[in-house]
């Protein structure tokens, strides 16, 4: 039995290892999906602050576990996060859980092209208590795009929110997001990216909001000593700035942690 374990897991990390070595080794951005796939237990910490001063705090970021079970393919499973407001007449309370499952059409490493082309589609489901969470289920289809330049690549994701539901109130937001990144040295990767959404029903219909983020990864570092491990650590972290006339809130601290296997 201990056997057949040991060959299941060997298996799937041959396989994961093949599906990775086709593609370009970028950091993953902040907020804009990486391009590729990726095997990782993620955490993110989000400090928002809104017009009125008010604070809130998010604990997780709707971040969990991403696995490659099959060539080409990415499967998250991503944890409900918890929520905590300055504001009192808030409540705090969990958010809403959510899976997502990504094919990768094209790719080339950094010999071969160095780009990705993927489509992602993440289904969120309305766990969430206190209203920290939707009132319905929602689609969010992302098409993926990377190319890279020697040690600078460009990662762009467009999408489009789509509510089972209540989509009066909700609303249909196209979320755009480019991240321009580059290697310095060995493990640092300063970034610079744009989150923009743009509203359509809902109660900012007609309206769209854009921050510029600066941010700073550092990673993959290795936890063991072998030359080929596949785990690893690596830390982050990023501030959005409001640069729109019209925004939600005013700027946002991010800090994320991920351990790569």
């Amino acid at each position: 039995m201990l056997r057949a374990q040991d060959n299941f897991f060997e298996k799937w990390e041959a396989r994961t290892s093949a599906t990775q070595a086709k593609q370009p080794a970028w950091s993953p951005p902040l907020i804009t999906i990486f391009n590729g796939l990726i095997q990782v237990a993620r955490t993110d910490f989000t400090r928002q602050i809104t017009p009125t001063r008010t604070t809130t705090w998010n604990y997780g970021t709707s971040k969990g576990v991403n696995l490659i079970p099959w060539a080409n393919t990415e499967i998250d499973i991503n944890l409900p996060p918890f929520l905590t407001h300055s504001a009192p007449t808030t409540i705090d309370g969990a958010g809403d859980m959510s899976f997502a499952v990504k094919y990768r059409i094209a790719t080339g490493n950094a010999e071969h092209g160095n780009y990705a082309i993927s489509m992602c589609l993440p289904i969120s489901i309305p766990t969430g208590s206190y209203k920290n969470g939707s009132t319905n289920a929602s689609l969010s289809p992302t098409f993926e795009t990377g190319k890279g330049f020697g040690r600078f690549n460009l990662q762009n994701t467009i999408g489009a929110t789509l509510p089972t539901g209540n989509t009066v109130k909700l609303g249909r937001p196209i979320v755009w997001n480019t991240s321009a990144q580059y290697h310095l040295g060995r493990y640092f990767w300063p970034a610079m990216e744009s989150n923009a959404t743009f509203f359509h029903g809902g109660p900012n219909d007609g309206k769209s909001q854009e921050f510029l983020m600066p941010e700073l990864l550092l990673g993959k570092i290795p936890v063991r000593r072998e030359q080929h491990t596949r785990m690893g650590l690596s830390i982050g972290a990023g501030e959005q700035i409001a640069t729109s006339k019209f925004h939600t809130y005013n700027h946002a601290l991010i800090f994320t942690s991920r351990f790569l296997f």
